[in-house]
This record gives structure tokens, C-alpha cells and sequence, in this order.
């Protein structure tokens, strides 16, 4: 089952996660509703910030998504919006960002689209969902990173600053503590 919704979660939660973006895109594409995969795979390499792939082992999901694969996604939905031209122009982009010696597959790609063939969709492999590690998961319990609150009373009789000692403004013998007081 396709549910855009679920991934419409996703992205909500993060708008940053740019492999949020791709797999929705990818879904709008089996949908055949092109233009919203199209403004999807264009978020989703935005949220590439100008990296050549995200690595999102640290999240929990095993896969690497490249700056190219994006580009090429892109090209197919807008191969399907009849941007035939706009479609190449991404082509040569994508090929821009392929790892040096592997392109073989942008210039069948590149091919295709002269002939206004369309392009199957990249997608994240089929079965691979994030998992966070059992040792990232079991820390997730509240923790106490400022301690219990603490009153702490001035020795200056009717001191009412509140704040941090360091930036109280400076009056000079205002510090003095009464007689009373050093007692």
C-alpha cells in the first residue's frame, strides 16, 4: 500500500529530512500525481543543502541518499509532466553530481530522453524502514540534565536582584554586608 499520509507525518515532524521528501516523492509518482513528486524531489534536494548524499545510518535507516539519484527522480517526473527539455537540463545536472566513472546509467538516462521515452523512479529500497539501535532507543528515558532547583537568599538585607551575580550593575560599598548580617 502507497499512503502518501504517512510520509506527510514524516516530513511535518522534519521538514529538514530530505530523504522524507524523496520517498513521498516516490509515492506521488506510483500515484501519478507528477507535479506534487516533482515539488517534492526539488524539496528534497534543497534539504541536500549542496552535499553530494546524507548517510542516514546515524538515524537508524540503511541507506545512503546521493545528490544524483535526486536529480535523476526529478528528471522522471518532469519526463512525465512532458518537460522534455527541463528534463535533460536535470539530466546534466545529476551527472555533475555522479561520482566520477559511473554514469553510465544518467547517459541511458540522457538518451532516453531525447527519444521522449520515460524513466522508471528511484526509490529507497524496498524493505528498508528506520530502525533507531536498541542502544539509542533504551536511552530515551527523561533525564535530569539541571538538577533540582535550589533558593539561594542574599546576605545584603532587602537585596531584591534576581539574576546572575556576575552582571548585577556595580554600586560601590553597596555590597557591604550590615554587622547584623556577619553574624
Amino acid at each position: 500500500c502507497l499512503f502518501p499520509q504517512a510520509f506527510d507525518k514524516t516530513v511535518a515532524k522534519d521538514n529538514s529530512l530530505a530523504v522524507g521528501f524523496f520517498q513521498r516523492g516516490f509515492v506521488h509518482m506510483q500515484l501519478e500525481m507528477y507535479e506534487e513528486a516533482l515539488s517534492d524531489y526539488h524539496l528534497a534536494f534543497k534539504h541536500l543543502r549542496k552535499n553530494p548524499f546524507i548517510d542516514y545510518k546515524q538515524l537508524g535507516l540503511r541507506h545512503i541518499l546521493y545528490a544524483w539519484e535526486v536529480l535523476y527522480s526529478t528528471a522522471v517526473a518532469q519526463c512525465r509532466l512532458q518537460q522534455w527539455q527541463e528534463a535533460r537540463a536535470t539530466l546534466d545536472k545529476a551527472v555533475v553530481w555522479r561520482p566520477e566513472g559511473r554514469t553510465a546509467i544518467l547517459e541511458l538516462a540522457l538518451e532516453r530522453v531525447q527519444n521522449h521515452l520515460f524513466l522508471e523512479p528511484m526509490q529507497v529500497p524496498p524493505g528498508e524502514f528506520f530502525r533507531p539501535r536498541k542502544k539509542e532507543v533504551e536511552q530515551l528515558d527523561s533525564k535530569d540534565f539541571l538538577g533540582k532547583p535550589k533558593v539561594i537568599s542574599s546576605i545584603i538585607p532587602n537585596d531584591e536582584y534576581i539574576g546572575f551575580e556576575p552582571l548585577r550593575p556595580q554600586k560601590q560599598g553597596f555590597y557591604e554586608p550590615s554587622a547584623d548580617a556577619r553574624r
